[in-house]
């Protein structure tokens, strides 16, 4: 396609990206009012389905679980592009005082999904409008269960979403970032999220008679104490490790020995010959210490979502191609962080980068954090997500 008529094709979309503006506002406030959490978004699935039907896109639902996907396809052949939102929420009680409050006792969107859901929502809405441009497909994934670890991402790819998909991109709302700016990285952005937990099992018995059993509580206490330093003294410096407890539950009287205690932590990790290493800390450290107290143990340990790693390639070409959109001092570069997201499974299986859009404005009320009862958006950040999915469809697909 020559650069005039492309141009002039992108302009048409832009004007319809703002002139649907107000209903994509709409659609992620019924989502903030009626959030659901992992592996129960029945009513969100069906939302999205209902919106995806009426855009015209051939529509599959119930992938692993809540999942489903809408494709459209172009007049002609070429490269198919995927993109990426997941829509479910949080077990926290939505504390902000807004007319989109959430109606779900105990359940809040903390962490923007409602927000992704709703600008890949439009974006399919309007690329839909100028398919007879469009060389190639489009997969727009809409992904359930992103916060419970293994993560919806997983379960969806092993249906084999990603059959015939040639990159695949992401985006996520920032509050940490102001609404405008887009934030970039190549390499390892997001860590690698693995849960354990422990269970002490002593014997109880009386509290001014300790020789007669095998403390959990002590027990528990040197295990957690032998567990921080696998970090300062097993791994490598040169490679990032974070073990923390989170959960240590033992006890139910002043004068009772507790026979049984149960711990519950984290590891998050890059590399995955660390990671491995921890875990084989983990059980080396809890074997050693109960034996030692001859105590019994029980250890259940959960790989998590995968280190999430940012394709170069693609990256480059997004900063640059987002340079355009929102101009070059608009561009941030991430760095990495120790929280962790199911996005890194597509990048496992295909090229492609995930970025953070700016949320926050001048009005402190967009300034908490993620998973915080007030987090809310500067809903301007649904029209850039739209803006950016769009430029990189349009760079590869007009």
């Amino acid at each position: 396609m020559k650069d005039e008529k492309r141009n002039q094709i992108l302009q048409s979309i832009d004007i319809e990206l703002a002139r649907c503006f107000d209903e994509v506002v709409r659609w992620r406030r019924h989502l903030h009012q009626n959030p659901e959490l992992s592996n129960q978004e029945v009513q969100t699935a069906k939302f999205i389905e209902e919106k995806l039907l009426d855009f015209g896109l051939e529509v599959k639902s119930n992938i692993g679980g809540k999942g489903l996907i809408g494709i459209l396809t172009g007049y002609q052949p070429g490269k198919t592009i995927a993109l990426r939102a997941d829509f479910d929420a949080l077990p926290i009680n939505d504390e902000k005082e807004v007319s989109y409050k959430s109606l779900n006792a105990g359940v809040m969107h903390a962490c923007g999904h409602d927000g992704h859901t709703a600008a890949l929502l439009g974006t399919a809405q309007v690329l839909s409008q100028f398919k007879k441009y469009i060389k190639g497909n489009v997969v727009f994934i809409f992904q359930h269960a992103e916060e419970l670890p293994p993560g919806g991402a997983k379960f969806m790819i092993e249906e084999n979403i990603l059959d015939g998909v040639d990159y695949v991109f992401g985006a996520h709302l920032a509050s940490s970032i102001p609404v405008g700016k887009v934030g970039v990285g190549a390499g390892y952005q997001q860590a690698a999220v693995d849960k354990f937990d422990i269970l002490i099992e002593g014997i109880g018995g009386h509290g001014a008679k300790p020789h007669h059993t095998i403390d959990s509580i002590v027990v528990g206490s040197e295990v957690v104490n032998s567990l921080q330093k696998i970090v300062s003294r097993k791994v490598n410096p040169l490679h990032p490790a974070v073990v923390t407890i989170g959960v240590f539950q033992a006890g139910s009287a002043f004068n009772v020995i507790a026979d049984t205690a149960r711990l519950e932590g984290t590891v998050r990790t890059f590399d995955e010959n660390t990671r491995q290493l921890v875990k084989d800390e983990i059980h080396s450290i809890v074997k050693g210490i109960t034996e030692s107290f001859h105590a019994n143990y029980k250890i259940d340990y959960l790989y998590g979502y995968p280190a999430l790693y940012n394709h170069p390639k693609e990256t480059e070409l997004v900063r640059s191609l987002f340079s355009e959109v929102f101009t070059k001092e608009a561009i941030l570069e991430l760095e990495p962080s120790m929280g962790a997201e199911d996005f890194s499974y597509y990048l496992q299986e295909k090229p492609g980068t995930f970025f953070s859009i700016g949320s926050q404005n001048e009005n402190k009320d967009t300034h908490y954090p993620h998973h915080h009862p007030k987090f809310d958006i500067d809903e301007q950040a649904l029209l850039n997500i739209e803006k950016a999915f769009v430029k990189i469809v349009s760079h590869y697909l007009f």
